[in-house]
């Protein structure tokens, strides 16, 4: 039996920098011609992904569990529509996961453009984009759109959710500010599809911690029960009890907290233990309802929204639209009279 071709090095090395995968040009460099790379393929080794462009690892995606994978998952997107370009530059959403910006769908699509906005024939499945100018960062050892371009041209084609996720997420992470925000909105205007854009920037939030509480926020907000609070910290005796994601105040002086639970919560006994305390130390107070919702529920994968159940359950409460509140509670301090809170909740409202 003949034995196994041993592959050069750097190409491994190249392929390891680049979620697995290599092309055409980079085989050829290596000195892996293309019948070489066609021994690779009928011995499964090598998978081929689109014209040009191959996988060395075979096994198929969905299989390849591990921690951040769908971030992998997304990152060899990006890789397939760069390698899959000649000199091609990764845009749009793909840039954006390369550059670690949250929020963006499971499945990228592979985009790319070339400098100037040149033509290329690509292979199936690859979209080829014709920006003529945008800002450019190096990204090992390719170009990438940078930050703000790339939000400008993902957002246009980006769900209502996933598009205010994506630009929460960059705030959060300190990747964009403020005045970085308002560039991607002037980028955003004359392009297909700004129209829709532009009423999202409104929504977007810097406290929003995850993808999944930026879905639960809007879920609230299209059910008509946005919180009076985010990233509250709640006190007493001069001690932290938790910091909460949502809170909604009662015409009693009670408060209803909302915590959207993600993977972490689940990750340990140490982790299990903490988040045990810090609910306890709210219940125990008598003036906090803590609900949990999973970040899978939050995120809407089948069932009833949360933004619909929070609607319904602050209905039964009595709960009252206005009444914001300050982003550190003290418990020790004392509730308001029903009635007063009533009428601040009217007047508000």
């Amino acid at each position: 039996m003949r034995p196994k071709r041993t592959l050069p090095h750097p190409l491994l090395s190249l392929a390891a920098a680049q979620e697995g995968l290599v092309n055409k040009a980079q085989c050829d460099a290596a000195g892996v011609n293309k019948h070489a790379v066609a021994l690779l393929i009928r011995q499964g080794r090598w998978a081929r992904v689109t014209r040009c462009v191959y996988d060395t690892d075979p096994e198929p995606v969905e299989l390849r569990l591990r921690d951040g994978r769908h971030d992998d998952v997304r990152r060899r997107a990006a890789w397939i529509g760069m390698l899959a370009v000649p000199d091609g530059i990764a845009t749009g959403a793909c840039a954006l996961a390369l550059l670690g910006v949250g929020g963006l769908p499971a499945d990228l699509v592979p985009e790319a453009a070339r400098p100037g906005g040149m033509y290329a024939s690509v292979g199936a499945g690859i979209v080829l984009r014709r920006y003529r100018s945008f800002a450019d960062v190096p990204y090992r050892g390719r170009q990438i759109a940078a930050l703000v371009p790339a939000l400008a041209q993902a957002l246009p084609y980006l769900p209502r959710y996933e598009a205010v996720a994506v630009l929460s997420d960059a705030l959060h992470k300190g990747l964009l500010d403020e005045a970085g925000l308002e560039s991607v909105r002037e980028l955003v205007r004359g392009r297909r599809g700004a129209a829709q854009v532009h009423c999202l920037f409104d929504l977007v939030e810097e406290r929003d911690g995850s993808t999944a509480e930026t879905y639960a926020r809007l879920s609230f907000i299209d059910n008509g029960v946005p919180p009076d609070g985010q990233q509250v910290t709640f006190v007493t005796g001069g001690l932290v009890l938790a910091r909460v994601d949502f809170v909604w105040t009662l015409p009693d002086g009670r408060y209803v907290v909302v915590e959207i639970d993600g993977r972490a919560f689940h990750s340990g006994e140490a982790m299990l233990a903490d988040d045990a305390a810090r609910q306890n130390g709210l219940l125990a107070t008598g003036r906090v309802i803590v609900l949990r919702f999973p970040a899978a529920r939050a995120l809407g994968d089948g069932g009833r929204s949360v933004g619909d159940e929070m609607a319904e359950r602050l209905a039964r409460l009595g709960w009252r639209p206005g009444s914001p509140v300050s982003p550190r509670i003290d418990l020790d301090l004392p509730a308001p009279s029903p009635a007063a809170a009533l009428n601040v909740g009217v007047v508000a409202g």
